[in-house]
């Protein structure tokens, strides 16, 4: 056991897993922070380009995505320590709270925007 890597909350407990899961959930992290500048990227252009939405409900689709952009890799970083721990525990692997924040976001930006396109 080590406690010289960061985070020590992570490295310091049970034993090195497989590094084939620690390098998958690795992977999972910076696809979680791809997706966050995917979002970010999405909120700037659509208020950016100015479309031919209802502009109350552009700035807030562009609002909603701009923040979920925001808070994924701080979920994402959040999930990769409680499954990485997990592996270092030969435990249950737990949940994703960063997914349903995703489809909860997606939903709630095609409404707004079909709420623009329909109030224009």
């Amino acid at each position: 056991m080590t406690t010289t890597r960061f985070p020590r909350s992570v490295y310091g407990m049970g034993a090195e897993p497989d590094p084939r899961f620690s390098l998958a959930n690795e992977r999972t992290f910076l696809a979680w922070n791809r997706t966050a500048l995917a979002l970010i990227a999405g909120g700037v252009a659509l208020e950016a380009l100015g479309l031919d939405l209802q502009p109350g409900f552009r700035l807030a689709a562009s609002l909603v995505l701009v923040a979920a952009g925001l808070a994924v890799p701080v979920l994402a970083w959040v999930e990769w320590a409680r499954t990485e721990r997990a592996l270092r525990a030969s435990a249950a692997l737990p949940g994703s709270a960063t997914s349903v924040l995703l489809a909860i976001t997606v939903v709630l930006v095609a409404v707004l925007v079909l709420f623009g396109i329909l109030w224009r």
